[in-house]
């Protein structure tokens, strides 16, 4: 992993905007993360679509991998497939564990020529979950997302470990702290953003 980037590097290249969603149940408030990878879009559907692909920059994935079928990362949240329209939309449900309520995860690709595509993550919820507050215990989706983001890209790069990250990422407290600080004062900046065009 001598050529893997620091996670410092991909802060300036996610797009951040706060937006509003409309649930069955009230409204909604929702994040969007937006950036742009060097691979096809088919190969970047595939990374996000397929189990032991997943597994390589993110978490270990089980379930029925069909629209209507459901999933569960290890750990961190399940839900229901409620749509997916290859190479260009997956939108799931999004229960964490020890939640009732549903959030809703898009994801959503648009080739930029062949070898290029932009990938855009909304995660909306009608709880107050996207805080840019690091004080309590858990941290916003908003925050949370960014680390998966950097290491997609570092998957697609071709320098990753070809093995589950569960294997080769090594937590550290202090480090996940420091970055958590730098993306909640980029999405502070999305807030002020959304509030100047209310």
């Amino acid at each position: 992993m001598t050529d893997l980037a620091p996670q410092d590097a991909s802060i300036p290249l996610v797009e951040r905007s706060v937006t509003n969603r409309e649930f069955v149940d009230g409204p909604a408030h929702a994040v969007v993360l937006r950036r742009r990878f060097d691979a096809s879009i088919q190969d970047v559907w595939a990374a996000v679509t397929t189990p032991n692909r997943i597994d390589r920059f993110f978490l270990p994935i089980s379930g029925d991998f069909r629209e209507g079928g459901h999933y569960a990362f290890e750990g961190q949240a399940s839900g229901e497939i409620l749509a997916c329209d290859a190479p260009n939309l997956l939108r799931l449900e999004w229960i964490p564990p020890d939640c009732t309520e549903a959030d809703l995860v898009e994801v959503r690709l648009s080739a930029d020529g062949d070898d290029a595509t932009w990938l855009e993550l909304e995660h909306a919820s009608i709880a107050d979950v996207f805080h840019t507050d690091l004080s309590g215990d858990k941290i916003s989706p908003a925050i949370s997302w960014e680390g998966p983001l950097h290491f997609l890209g570092e998957y697609l790069r071709g320098v990753l470990p070809d093995r589950p990250s569960m294997e080769w990422y090594v937590f550290d407290e202090a480090e996940e702290v420091r970055l958590a600080k730098l993306r909640a004062a980029e999405w502070v900046k999305a807030e002020a953003q959304y509030a100047e065009s209310r």
